[in-house]
């Protein structure tokens, strides 16, 4: 049995918000932790859930999922802003302290995750080429932060200059993010300080002013957590003083088209529903047998919490 601990995060004020699920519904959303929780932890028995208090009131006590551990961590963001739902898997991240491997909640693992991936020092779903120009995307947080006179971080600036981050050479500007559907390794430390980065990137308020002069956008959300992580990543990888030197991500699908490629979800065991799949009738509807079915108690149960969301 593997020693890897499985961990999931859940910050309640963007689930409440409307700014962090994209659920057909609330019920579904919770069917789908249950789903989740269950198969992962058959491979991964040391579970943990970072939460806040009213996380841990709905998932722990009014559905009763089980974890070894539960954290109220997330009651630190209290004045955050919902928009920005990366930050509860940041802060999950950055408090292992041993191997792990952060699922989001429309993860499944029908098998564990490949020995060879879970015995590296940092893991994640898919290498994903996305513009470094848009809404939301480097390019935009640049300009903010340079209008305001201020710094980002060296891993950013590093890897904004090299063909992997869009810079001069790269085709079309396109820089690679790391898909988050997991998130884990070996080496918490390196992750840790990365989603420690990311975090006072946005919380510090030294950065205030720069947020301020940059348009809201929800992709903001994979640039602080995806495309920072892929350049923390290579930055160490070749930083001569670095501790982390010669690290480097491995992926679970080697493309986004290897991951969204049903064959090869099956091969390795694994569904993530991207995107609009959690809003897909028959996916939805194949959610919600299955859990009726395996624990008719747990869908009660999230039937009940999800009318006190809807009426709430």
């Amino acid at each position: 049995m593997s020693r890897t601990r499985a961990v999931w995060s859940f910050w309640s004020r963007p689930y409440h918000a409307g700014t962090g699920s994209g659920w057909q519904s609330p019920l579904h959303h919770l069917l789908a932790w249950g789903l989740s929780v269950r198969l992962a932890s058959a491979h991964y028995p040391d579970t943990m859930l970072v939460t806040d208090t009213p996380g841990r009131s709905l998932l722990v006590d009014k559905l009763g999922l089980s974890f070894g551990e539960v954290s109220t961590a997330l009651d630190d963001l209290a004045d955050a802003d919902p928009r920005l739902w990366m930050l509860g898997k940041l802060a999950a991240y950055g408090m292992q302290d041993s191997p792990f491997v952060h699922l989001d909640t429309d993860v499944f693992l029908w098998r564990p995750l490949p020995d060879a991936l879970v015995a590296t020092p940092v893991y994640a779903q898919h290498p994903e080429d996305r513009p470094a120009s848009g809404p939301g995307r480097p390019e935009a947080v640049e300009q903010g932060f340079r209008s305001c006179g201020l710094p980002l971080p060296p891993e950013w600036r590093w890897y904004r200059s090299h063909p992997a981050g869009g810079g001069p050479r790269s085709p079309g500007g396109i820089c690679r993010d790391a898909n988050c559907g997991i998130l884990g390794g070996t080496n918490p430390a390196l992750i840790a300080d990365y989603a420690h980065l990311a975090v006072d990137l946005v919380l510090n308020p030294k950065y205030a002013p720069a947020w301020s002069a940059i348009p809201f956008d929800g992709g903001l959300n994979m640039t602080l957590e995806q495309f920072l992580l892929a350049a923390y990543v290579d930055y160490h990888r070749f930083a001569p003083a670095s501790p982390y030197r010669g690290s480097h991500l491995r992926y679970l699908f080697q493309s986004w088209q290897e991951a969204s490629n049903p064959a090869a979800a099956r091969r390795v065991g694994y569904t993530h529903l991207l995107g609009p799949a959690k809003n897909h009738p028959e996916t939805t509807a194949r959610l919600a047998q299955r859990v009726r079915k395996e624990d008719p108690d747990f869908y009660a149960r999230c039937e009940s919490a999800a009318a006190r969301v809807r009426h709430g």
